[in-house]
């Protein structure tokens, strides 16, 4: 093969790899858009007081529809757990489902407090049950690249329904700045 054929051979070869890459991650993509767009269908939309980033909002709008499907091992997925705390978020996750499962299905309020460029507190209202939760959601991994996650240690039954004293009984009555 000359020097000419072989080089067209080669920028070929580039070719089909970078768009049969192209169409992996296009794969990937669009599997993530369908997920999301049948979730969005499939759930009552949430509610938003504050300022979330895009991500934090994501997270979160995940553990609710999570939460409402009754789906511990989806739940469980969502969090950032050290490996030393497998345990916990196990756990930590079924108690979510319990407490808050039924006031999951309906309409949510989440109250997003201060600023979110790596973490963010955010505080969930179950209006149909009457409920509330706060949970904080962050960037995982030592430099962020495990993407959004929340924080499940709450393993004991009790822990895992109480409220912060601190929370108001509406969304936003802080103006999503806390006070504590």
């Amino acid at each position: 093969m000359s020097a000419r054929p072989r080089a067209a051979f080669v920028v070929r070869a580039a070719l089909v790899s970078v768009l049969a890459w192209g169409g992996l991650t296009a794969c990937a993509a669009d599997e993530e858009k369908l997920q999301y767009a049948t979730d969005y269908a499939g759930h009552e939309p949430l509610g938003v007081v504050g300022y979330p980033t895009s991500e934090s909002l994501g997270i979160t709008q995940k553990l609710i529809w999570r939460l409402a499907d009754g789906k511990a091992e989806e739940v469980e997925a969502l969090a950032d757990d050290p490996d030393d705390a497998k345990g916990d978020v196990e756990r930590t996750a079924r108690n979510w489902i319990r407490a808050f499962h039924e006031g999951a299905k309906g309409k949510v309020t989440a109250d997003f407090y201060d600023e979110g460029s790596v973490r963010q507190l955010v505080v969930v209202y179950f209006h149909d049950t009457g409920q509330t939760k706060s949970f904080l959601v962050r960037l995982a991994g030592r430099t962020g690249e495990d993407g959004w996650r929340v924080t499940m240690l709450e393993p004991d039954p009790k822990q895992a329904s109480a409220v912060p004293d601190w929370v108001p009984r509406t969304p936003g009555s802080l103006g999503s700045k806390t006070t504590r």
